[in-house]
């Protein structure tokens, strides 16, 4: 009966007060939900980087350090220090013990978008997420010499379809001086979102890759050099090499073994990294910044929970009456505090109910604009444990915090009757 009339009274309280609180609700909800977006977008930013590449064991390349190893063969980032052999990947084709290998070779872009060299074993052996294999979402995979298959994003941003011509750019930034417009590539393919870099890549063949650098050994083509079209198919056109390998192992107990002999081989310096692991190092560098902004966003919650007492203890100095009225109709001090811990714990509460939908309702709006603008996937999904710890804290938080105006209430509460208000503001 008493907590029915205490929750009575403060609905009461706050809906005679609404004007002034509706302010501070709405800025300690805007701050929940930035701590809430923070902690969504950590997660599923680094799930979506964990699920870019699976099902591979190994990924060989040039003697290089395994962050940079990883970031320019599977999330095409950066540039390779040097080029394997490709007599050396077929030496690698002869192991017994390598289940499959998947060459890759950049260098050359589109429109800001990386070129990527490969062959079929790429479809047929890349995985992603749980698994998942590469699918064709329209087209078929390039069987031509000058073939190109696009990655989703690539060909939704750009609006290609199947049959449209691309000429693709020498070298791999984003501005180009030097087109490779002798040599006009036709989309055969595109293939289907995967929420991953697969989806920012465009995918030729290594031998449509080295017929479109013939002559071109000072960087520019040299006049009489460069092959046509019907030169190029009928010649034989094997790259000397190539920029990564991916692997797998057939008996996962060998993977570490293979690894210490690839990085050991004397025939030529190389690095096989393991995914999983450079990716913990990855996550290891950028933990610390994670944290650092989800401790910035904290503190955007604390301030405002600051200022939402602070409007409650001016608030209180206007409601010496109302404690006076409370108090002769027979409240006790301790209903009196408790008013004041149930105003600020309900405004906490709501802020962060409110958060909780203003985020997913942010979540479904710009899930397809990070997609697009810069291939990470998120979706709707229930909140996580440290989630739903965050969404928690905020009404503790608010309970925690008003005890400041309950205790100075409680204090007024104890007075007898005929203190005036000076004597209320000072104690």
């Amino acid at each position: 009966m008493r907590l029915s009339l205490a929750l009575s009274l403060a609905v009461a309280s706050l809906w005679h007060r609404r004007r002034i609180l509706l302010l501070v609700t709405l800025t300690l909800t805007l701050s929940v939900t930035l701590l809430l977006g923070v902690q969504y977008l950590r997660t599923e930013v680094r799930q979506s980087f964990n699920q870019s590449v699976s099902g591979t064991d190994l990924i060989i390349g040039a003697r290089s350090g395994e962050l940079n190893l990883l970031l320019y063969s599977v999330f095409h980032i950066g540039h390779a220090t040097n080029n394997l052999r490709w007599s050396t990947f077929q030496d690698l084709e002869q192991d017994q013990r390598i289940d499959w290998l998947v060459p890759l070779s950049l260098g050359d872009s589109y429109q800001g978008y990386r070129v990527v060299g490969t062959d079929r074993r790429f479809l047929e052996h890349y995985q992603y997420g749980d698994e998942q294999r590469l699918a064709m979402g329209e087209g078929q995979w390039f069987s031509d010499l000058f073939d190109v298959v696009l990655g989703a994003q690539v060909a939704r941003k750009l609006g290609h379809n199947i049959g449209d011509k691309v000429i693709l750019s020498h070298g791999g930034g984003r501005t180009s001086f030097v087109s490779h417009d002798q040599h006009p590539f036709r989309v055969s393919g595109i293939l289907a979102p995967t929420g991953t870099p697969v989806d920012r890549g465009v995918y030729v063949s290594l031998e449509g890759l080295e017929a479109i650098h013939v002559g071109w050994e000072a960087g520019i083509p040299t006049p009489g050099r460069t092959l046509s079209a019907d030169a190029a198919r009928e010649s034989s056109l094997a790259p000397k090499t190539i920029t990564a390998v991916l692997a797998g192992v057939e008996r996962q107990i060998l993977t570490f073994r293979i690894q210490r002999e690839i990085n050991q081989m004397a025939a030529e310096p190389l690095s096989a990294i393991l995914p999983g692991v450079a990716l913990s190092q990855l996550w290891q560098v950028l933990g610390q910044f994670e944290f650092i902004l989800l401790g910035i966003t904290a503190f955007v919650v604390v301030t405002s929970l600051a200022g939402l007492v602070t409007v409650l203890l001016t608030l209180q100095s206007h409601r010496h009456q109302e404690i006076a009225v409370l108090r002769a109709n027979g409240a006790s001090p301790t209903l009196i505090a408790g008013l004041y811990l149930l105003e600020c714990t309900g405004l906490a509460l709501l802020a962060a109910v409110l958060a909780s939908g203003l985020w997913y309702l942010a979540v479904a709006v710009l899930a397809p604009w990070l997609l697009e603008a810069w291939g990470v996937a998120i979706a709707l999904r229930a909140p996580t444990l440290a989630e739903w710890g965050l969404l928690a804290a905020v009404p503790v938080a608010g309970l925690l915090v008003g005890l400041i105006p309950a205790i100075r209430a409680w204090r007024m509460g104890r007075r007898p009757a005929g203190w005036g208000a000076a004597e209320d503001m000072a104690g």
